[in-house]
């Protein structure tokens, strides 16, 4: 029996609610666990184009098609353009990619060379002498939302540098200064 302020005792048993209240509780419950895990920051305007992360803003990197050469036993890979009009001050930047066609697992970031007024990288025949890509790590926000960062223990030095699809000449370039 429990006694009330505003009448007589009353017995309550437990597990007699009515049946609704508890089915509504547990929705609310859990409506709030997928509400505390839902990304709230900003989103790419446009899919398959990395942006880079500044608090609140995202800033679109170049999209550009490098151009092949192949010179003796190596191959160039030119973009025109001595800079990149995306730039970031931060030596480990972030990214938000947004994937439609392209998967974010594919995405190469590698450092190019600066050479009159193009950027280039050169990868040479044998495969020990040709450049590494940068390590990134690819974190799943939510459904087709990605965030890349750049893994590497001192950050990225001053200077260009292009995310690749591995396999495509399309690269998305950004300068670190």
């Amino acid at each position: 029996m429990i006694a009330t302020a505003c009448g007589p005792a009353r017995q309550v048993r437990m597990g007699t609610e009515k049946p609704g209240m508890k089915r509504t509780l547990s929705l609310a419950l859990l409506f709030a666990l997928c509400l505390a895990g839902q990304y709230q920051g900003p989103r790419p305007p446009k899919p398959d184009l990395p942006y880079l992360v500044h608090a609140d803003n995202l800033i679109p990197t170049e999209v550009n098609e490098a151009r092949e050469e192949t010179r003796g036993k190596q191959t160039i890979y030119i973009i025109p353009g001595a800079s990149s009009p995306a730039r970031t001050p931060v030596p480990e930047p972030i990214f938000l990619f947004l994937s439609e066609k392209i998967a974010p697992e594919a995405l190469e970031l590698y450092r190019l060379e600066v050479k009159g007024n193009n950027r280039q990288i050169v990868f040479p025949e044998r495969l020990k002498d040709r450049p590494r890509p940068v390590r990134l790590i690819i974190q799943r926000l939510e459904d087709k939302l990605y965030k890349l960062e750049v893994s590497e223990r001192f950050g990225l030095e001053n200077g260009s540098y292009a995310i690749t699809p591995k396999g495509s000449n399309q690269v998305f370039c950004f300068d670190v200064y």
